[in-house]
C-alpha cells in the first residue's frame, strides 16, 4: 500500500472509493448530500483541504494498492497554542477489514501529527457498537477519557460515542 497526502487530483479515485463502499460507511457517517461524493464535489473539496493542509490544520492521507483508493485518514480540526491537538477519523474498503491496512495506514498518520505537525494528543471518538474501531484504538495505543451521550448525528440519529485519545510520548 502506497500511504500519501490526497489532493483535489484524487477526486475521480476517490468517488470510485466512496461509492464502492457507500453502505459500509453509510452506518458510521452523517447523512450526506446526495451529490457528496460525485467526483466534481470532492475536487471542490479537496480544493479546500489543499489550503488547509498548507496552512497545517488539517491532513487528509489515503491508502492506494493497484491504483485504487483503499483506505483514509484524516487529522482535523486541529488547534495550536497551548492545546496541539486534533481529532483522527478513518475508513477502509469493506473487503480490506481486518487485514492491518488500516492500522498501518493510522500509524504513518499519527507520526505526521506528532513529527511534522508536532501536536500533542490526536483524539478519536467512536459509537460504541463499532468494535472494530475500537479495537483499533486500543491496538494505536489510544486510551478511553470518557462517554459522551448523542454526541454526534450518525445517519440521522443521535449516537453516544466513547472519547479516546493518545498523547505524544516526545512532549513534556
Amino acid at each position: 500500500m502506497i500511504i500519501r497526502l490526497s489532493s483535489a487530483d484524487d477526486a475521480g479515485l476517490l468517488a470510485d472509493y466512496y461509492r464502492a463502499n457507500a453502505g459500509h460507511f453509510g452506518r458510521w457517517d452523517p447523512i450526506r448530500p446526495q451529490d457528496y461524493y460525485d467526483e466534481a464535489t470532492i475536487r471542490q473539496r479537496y480544493v479546500a483541504y489543499e489550503q488547509q493542509q498548507l496552512h497545517g490544520t488539517s491532513a487528509y492521507f489515503i491508502g492506494v494498492r493497484d491504483g485504487h483508493v483503499i483506505a483514509h485518514c484524516s487529522l482535523t480540526n486541529i488547534i495550536y497554542g497551548p492545546f496541539r491537538a486534533g481529532f483522527i477519523g478513518y475508513g477502509v474498503s469493506k473487503a480490506l477489514e481486518g487485514t492491518g491496512c488500516m492500522r498501518q495506514l493510522c500509524e504513518v498518520v499519527i507520526a505526521h501529527a506528532f513529527k511534522v505537525l508536532e501536536l500533542n494528543r490526536v483524539m478519536a471518538n467512536y459509537m460504541p457498537a463499532n468494535q472494530r474501531s475500537g479495537f483499533l484504538l486500543q491496538k494505536l495505543g489510544f486510551t478511553e477519557e470518557g462517554y459522551a451521550k448523542k454526541y454526534l448525528k450518525i445517519n440521522g440519529r443521535w449516537e453516544d460515542h466513547i472519547l479516546t485519545a493518545l498523547v505524544n510520548p516526545q512532549t513534556c
